[in-house]
């Protein structure tokens, strides 16, 4: 048994009273728990290059204090019934490091230490109108495990180092066909570098485009992970109001603000709101961008799912000036723990990327960029995202039905017929933050759209996610929601 402890053999104090000051401190601290085996006095002594005699005199003392205590025939245990005066005991603090004393942070450090950061649900409820989580149970988790085993039983490279911090070769090669296809994106494999989610390629693309004061342009309402990043490397950020054609270009054109950076966008399904960025504002779009200079982030975080309509082409194929950055990633139409996205970059700007991922995380596990490969090559990819569109489009036409069934004309769903999930107004007088807390009460969890503004919300806005929920799920969770949620009827 490994076991950590710190002696001196130089020091004034005796070993012995070494070991007992060192176990009783783990013990008052919580680093040995109540119950907690500890190593026999024979393999102690050899951990830490001493005489037995020592450990078992500290031992002695701990178990004389009620620290300790022996089972015949199983060992030495941290005493399971401590005093309470023991468990209550304030251990005193190193003079050399005083209580409470504050760490000094870099200016990105500080950016993050604050209470208003991003936070996941602290309890689970029984229905979750969540966002961004797919159906799970639809998954075809065992091909997914045959083609880890594939790799497991005769790759062993899969468990090296590579000298390719961009990715996976032949990764790069099916996204790039797949894209190139499905998106309308123009690149070459030789555009994309991997990376560990959206959310590091957004970290990325932060860092190496943006320095402290620098505007960036955002939608508004918009993706708050995207407006966090942007904000812990110091820029200033400038909201663009969407409607229901998406971004309002205009306010860009007309903005005094001097030079905007980098402007972040979500096209082909706005979040939070659902709106496609209509094709005159597209075009009208690029071409501020390649008069004024800007690079634009392109989030195209789940365009797969479109329901009976044709799919929108990614802005970036119709980008004639290289002034976008292309974000996919992997966590929408597969599942999140993998964590694997990609950009689509300039040509002049992959070889810094290449070396910013690898002073990252250095790569993306390559048993899984080989394990998709195949999933993507062998065409279980999209025949998995053909099924689940599908189902999501039947949970959305539940969900919809049953806001109006429930709600009736006090409720508008927003966006198009797109996405993982509604943009919802209710029309009540009770605050946003009461009708999470309502709703929580009746076991359901419902995300309000207010954090996703810069400015002042309109209030009464939800986020409903529905793709892991089953109609059933759907169906009651919207029915509880209408028993808490007192609405005025529009006139």
């Amino acid at each position: 048994m490994d076991f950590a402890i710190n002696i001196d053999p130089h020091a004034p104090l005796p070993l012995h009273r070494q070991v007992y000051e060192e176990l009783r401190q783990a013990i008052l601290t919580g680093r040995l728990t109540s119950g907690q085996k500890l190593p026999s006095g024979r393999s102690l002594a050899q951990l830490l290059g001493v005489s037995r005699a020592t450990i078992t005199q500290g031992y002695e003392l701990l178990l004389s204090e009620g620290y300790l205590e022996t089972i015949v025939g199983s060992g030495t245990f941290v005493c399971r019934q401590l005093p309470d005066d023991l468990l209550n005991a304030t251990p005193t603090p190193s003079k050399s490091s005083p209580a409470n004393s504050p760490i000094p942070l870099s200016a990105y450090g500080e950016s993050l230490n604050d209470n208003a950061f991003l936070r996941l649900p602290e309890t689970k409820l029984e229905i979750s109108f969540s966002y961004g989580r797919p159906a799970f149970d639809h998954f075809p988790i065992d091909l997914w495990r045959k083609l880890i085993s594939r790799y497991c039983r005769s790759h062993p490279e899969v468990l090296d180092y590579t000298a390719y911090s961009t990715g996976y070769k032949a990764l790069r090669e099916a996204i790039a066909s797949y894209i190139s296809r499905s998106r309308a994106v123009n690149c070459s494999a030789e555009q994309i570098v991997i990376v560990g989610g959206s959310q590091q390629g957004i970290d990325l693309i932060t860092r190496l485009l943006i320095d402290r004061g620098d505007w960036v342009a955002v939608e508004e309402p918009g993706y708050l992970g995207a407006r966090r990043a942007f904000l812990a490397q110091g820029a200033k950020l400038f909201p663009v109001a969407v409607d229901q054609s998406g971004l309002i270009v205009d306010e860009l054109k007309s903005s005094e603000i001097p030079n905007i950076k980098l402007l972040y966008i979500t096209p082909s399904h706005q979040f939070p709101t659902g709106a496609v960025l209509s094709l005159p504002r597209r075009l009208e779009l690029l071409a501020w961008a390649q008069k004024s200079g800007v690079m634009m982030i392109e989030d195209d975080y789940d365009s797969e799912f479109r329901y009976g309509e044709r799919p929108i082409p990614a802005l970036q194929g119709l980008d004639q000036g290289n002034s976008i950055i292309y974000v996919g990633t992997f966590s929408k139409v597969l599942f999140p723990a993998l964590r694997l996205g990609y950009l689509v970059l300039p040509e002049n700007l992959v070889h810094v990327f290449a070396r910013a991922k690898w002073l990252a995380d250095r790569q993306c596990s390559l048993l899984e960029q080989y394990a998709l490969t195949d999933f993507i090559t062998e065409g279980h990819l999209e025949r998995h995202i053909r099924r689940m569109r599908s189902l999501y489009n039947q949970r959305r036409q539940i969900l919809v039905k049953s806001l109006f069934e429930h709600f009736g004309d006090s409720v508008e769903i927003m966006g198009e017929n797109a996405g993982m999930h509604l943009m919802v107004k209710i029309n009540t007088r009770i605050p946003d933050d009461e009708i999470v807390k309502r709703a929580a009460l009746a076991n359901v969890g419902i995300g309000a759209a207010y954090p996703q503004y810069l400015k002042a919300s309109p209030g009464s806005e939800f986020i409903f996610g529905y793709a892991e929920l089953s109609e059933q799920q759907i169906q009651e969770g919207v029915r509880r929601l209408a028993k808490v949620i007192p609405i005025q009827n529009s006139k």
